[in-house]
């Protein structure tokens, strides 16, 4: 696990990388979180080696990693899903053959799409009930119980109003992520207006210097533009 397509080509494919020691029958898998385009195109050089590739990138976070509770979408054939999934279940629980290779990361980024979309739409209603004069405290104990409730709402909801920003999941991360859904849904020709809206929220965060801030402070850039910030009576 790598941090970005760039460097999972140089550790399969450069100098002293992972193909020049493959012997034939051996299984690649990897687990960054990368495009899926180019992990199809990965995939095809393992197999003309002779050798089978697996696409397995993760959701959970740090605590999920911890406690080997990890959601794992994999990308393989059955019958390589079937070899490897016992290494998958000492450290997920969720564990998922979404498809073929590059499927997984697909999964991915649709998961990240999901999650960024929902903590704009979070960080949006309890500004919107801050600067109204509503308790955003009480605003969110109130949606959880109602067909708003989300993990979103209940775990970066409460970090927004308390201020709590520490990663987590970094915004850095989140903001690669977008740019891999939105560079595919080009090549593709996709439009995903509301994925772009929260690119830019989390582009508006780094230029504050919030890179390495969790993701739930996407918050902030909505604050500045409403001129208020989120505080709990």
């Amino acid at each position: 696990m790598v941090p970005d397509t760039p460097d999972v080509e140089k550790a399969l494919f450069g100098q002293n990388g992972v193909a020049e020691g493959l012997s034939r029958g051996k299984i690649v898998v990897d687990m960054s979180s990368i495009s899926p385009i180019e992990t199809k195109n990965f995939a095809k050089k393992i197999n003309a080696l002779g050798c089978e590739y697996v696409d397995a990138p993760v959701s959970g976070g740090e605590v999920g990693a911890k406690n080997a509770a990890l959601t794992i979408m994999v990308g393989a054939s059955q019958a390589t899903f079937d070899k490897v999934k016992p290494v998958f279940e000492l450290m997920g629980k969720n564990i998922t053959l979404v498809g073929g290779n590059g499927d997984g990361q697909t999964c991915k980024v649709c998961n990240q799409i999901i999650v960024a979309l929902n903590i704009e739409a979070v960080g949006e209603a309890l500004v919107f009930a801050a600067k109204a004069g509503a308790d955003p405290a009480r605003v969110r104990q109130a949606l959880m119980g109602g067909f708003a409730a989300s993990r979103i709402l209940e775990v970066h909801g409460e970090r927004m109003i308390k201020r709590t920003f520490d990663p987590g999941f970094r915004i850095e991360l989140h903001q690669k992520d977008l740019a891999l859904a939105l560079s595919g849904a080009r090549a593709m020709g996709v439009s995903l207006p509301n994925t772009s809206t929260a690119q830019q929220l989390f582009n508006a965060c780094v230029a504050s210097g919030g890179a390495k801030w969790d993701h739930s402070a996407m918050v902030r850039a909505l604050e500045k533009l409403a001129n208020h910030e989120i505080a709990g009576k």
